[in-house]
């Protein structure tokens, strides 16, 4: 399985992740929850990237919106921002 995670804006990216089935996703990321989750300490490529992780852990990538904005993963998966935080802060 493979996650290609490509920005199309300082806000807005694509994803594709190649399993079984491939799926693309677009995803938004706002500056205040990357620094929420993050401090800064990576990139927003690389949130999403670990995002996508979190979330093929708990379902296939055919179950996966096709668009949301990040924090709705937090909505549908209460540990989702204690992970990341504790990833990367």
């Amino acid at each position: 399985m493979s996650i290609q995670v490509k920005a199309k804006s300082d806000v807005k990216f694509d994803v594709t992740v190649a399993a079984s089935s491939t799926t693309t996703h677009t995803v938004t990321l706002d500056d205040a929850y990357y620094q929420k989750l993050t401090g800064g300490s990576i990139t927003k490529v690389a949130l999403i990237e670990a995002s996508f992780e979190f979330l093929l852990e708990r379902e296939p990538n055919t179950s996966i919106l096709g668009r949301f904005d990040l924090p709705l993963i937090q909505h549908y998966f209460s540990e989702y921002e204690r992970t990341m935080k504790q990833l990367f802060s």
